[in-house]
């Protein structure tokens, strides 16, 4: 039996995401997204659900917060609908947005729940995308001035402050795969879209610290660690190439000032560059978000599809918690990057209300479990790691999944919107009760 011990003020808390989560899609002035009308399309959304309602945390904050509160989390991070403060995505504010993120602050705050906030976490204005979207460069502008109008309103009460979740998925997902909002199949666009997203993230890294220079500014990515299934020279080749081919184009910029040379082939060459977009994308950050779920495995062939012997997630995705250790690992060797937060970590797996009232999912608790050590690990390694959210706090809209996939640690019922707390939740209030995990 190892004792694995957490630093007195780490960070645990759990994550979430507007849309996924708030319902009240039209309510009180809000404006339409890109994902409000990609979930209204017939076809898009697996079961044909939208996010309309979801967990109606708009209207069920104070019962969520009750619930972080008594899982003891000391961290919440959630997102801004950019639509709730600004319909159209610039213009005139929506005073009753800003009024509703104002309260769901201060009763964190009057928890000593530290909110961590996301500006966008990809429910773009509808509005700005017909006239648009990312490609048009005044809206990375619009993004910078929204940035700008969140921050005057919240930051003496807020420090930390992302400006994208996963710009990854927002332009493959969004714009090569077609799978997210707004549902394009263009791979040059989405390359343009790629390094649009990192100018728009450096304007609002100046907005906000043009609000206060004290605040604590970064971004959020989506990281996947490129093993080598074995030995073989060439194994190791494709892995590293894979890496820099696919899991370098936002890091490399962002901590280095330029595109990775593999990426860049892979990508059919360079985006389209103006004057000083570099260094904006390249500026100093006070943290790095990372969102780790699973890895990529390569063979001297090429990628292997499955791994003999491994379990999957519902999502089809590995699991490898060794591999987020080997990951930190090699951000932090490769990069200069500041202290790093574990943003988004968790499991789908199938889970239902049993026969005792309880939700027993001993898969996601023991997958927490190995990805909390290998973090600790990671740190004694010498990664500077401050803290670690969960995903997700609770059972949501997974976007193009519908409510098919599961991820909170908190069940929700979704016609009754009853919360249970599942094992792996009362597990977590008890190791962030006594800071450690027990192996």
């Amino acid at each position: 039996m190892t004792l694995h011990k957490f630093p007195h003020n780490f960070l645990w808390g759990a994550a979430t995401a507007s849309y996924q989560i708030e319902g009240a899609w039209n309510e009180d002035g809000k404006g339409e997204s890109i994902w409000d009308r990609f979930s209204h399309t017939p076809g898009k959304i697996e079961d044909k659900s939208t996010g309309d309602i979801a967990c109606d945390h708009y209207h069920r904050y104070e019962e969520d917060i009750a619930l972080m509160r008594r899982l003891g989390l000391k961290a919440y991070r959630f997102s801004i609908s950019w639509t709730r403060v600004l319909p159209l995505g610039a213009g005139n504010v929506n005073p009753s947005g800003l009024d509703f993120y104002d309260r769901l602050v201060d009763a964190l705050c009057a928890t000593n729940i530290e909110p961590l906030l996301t500006l966008h976490h990809w429910d773009y204005p509808q509005a700005l995308y017909e006239n648009g979207g990312w490609i048009n460069r005044a809206n990375l502008h619009h993004f910078a001035d929204y940035a700008a109008i969140v921050s005057k309103r919240l930051s003496d009460r807020v420090k930390f402050w992302t400006t994208f979740n996963e710009p990854g998925v927002i332009a493959w997902d969004g714009y090569v795969s077609g799978e997210h909002a707004p549902g394009e199949q263009d791979a040059l666009k989405a390359k343009q879209v790629a390094h649009n997203l990192m100018v728009a993230h450096g304007l609002a890294v100046q907005a906000i610290r043009g609000v206060d220079p004290d605040l604590k500014v970064g971004i959020v990515l989506n990281q996947w660690m490129a093993d080598a299934a074995d030995d073989d020279p060439q194994s190791i080749r494709n892995a590293e190439s894979a890496w820099n081919r696919s899991e370098t184009a936002f890091i490399h910029p962002i901590f280095k000032g330029y595109y990775h040379p593999e990426y860049v082939e892979f990508a059919g060459g360079l985006p389209e560059i103006q004057a000083g977009d570099m260094a904006l994308i390249a500026q100093k950050l006070d943290f790095l978000g990372i969102n780790f779920y699973s890895r990529n495995l390569y063979n001297a062939q090429g990628h292997v599809e499955e791994v003999t012997g491994s379990e999957y997630t519902e999502m089809g995705w590995e699991v490898c918690a060794p591999a987020l250790r080997r990951m930190l690992n090699k951000i932090n060797r490769d990069y200069n990057v500041p202290p790093i937060y574990i943003t988004e970590n968790g499991a789908s797996f199938p889970d239902e209300v049993s026969a005792d009232g309880k939700v027993h999912d001993p898969r996601r608790l023991d997958y927490l479990k190995q990805h909390f050590i290998q973090t600790r690990l990671a740190m004694q390694d010498g990664v500077d790691v401050r803290g670690y959210m969960v995903w997700s706090l609770m059972d949501n809209f997974e976007w193009g999944h519908g409510f098919t996939k599961r991820f909170g640690i908190v069940r929700v019922d979704y016609e009754t919107q009853k919360r249970t707390v599942k094992d792996s939740g009362e597990w977590y209030a008890e190791v962030i009760r006594k800071n450690e995990v027990i192996d």
